[in-house]
């Protein structure tokens, strides 16, 4: 990764925060709580996907429309997030799979 490499990621990473930011307050705050939750479970490429910015675009047409952030994805954000991230190779899979010993994973 070059230097270039990281100033763009970094000013993609701004402009995401400050759309972000634009958001109605309930908005942010559901966002928020994803964005800690995928961080913690989250798929593989999560830092590096689409999914964050593809969240932020389904909450900005959500908010346009005048939806509360609660109609679009329900009660359960973790089950809603779960259900995004269910064909996504997680963290917590990679680990499992190394501590079962299969193939592709590191054996102890």
């Amino acid at each position: 990764m070059s230097i270039q490499d990281i100033i763009e990621g970094k000013k993609q990473w701004r402009a995401h925060v400050a759309r972000v930011k634009a958001l109605p307050p309930d908005y942010q705050i559901v966002y928020k709580e994803m964005q800690k939750y995928l961080f913690k479970v989250g798929p593989v490429s999560l830092s590096d996907g689409p999914l964050l910015p593809e969240i932020v675009d389904f909450f900005e047409q959500g908010a346009a429309t005048g939806k509360g952030v609660l109609t679009l994805i329900g009660t359960d954000v973790a089950a809603f997030c779960d259900d995004l991230i269910k064909d996504s190779p997680t963290y917590a899979d990679a680990y499992l799979e190394a501590m079962s010993g299969e193939p592709g994973g590191a054996k102890k």
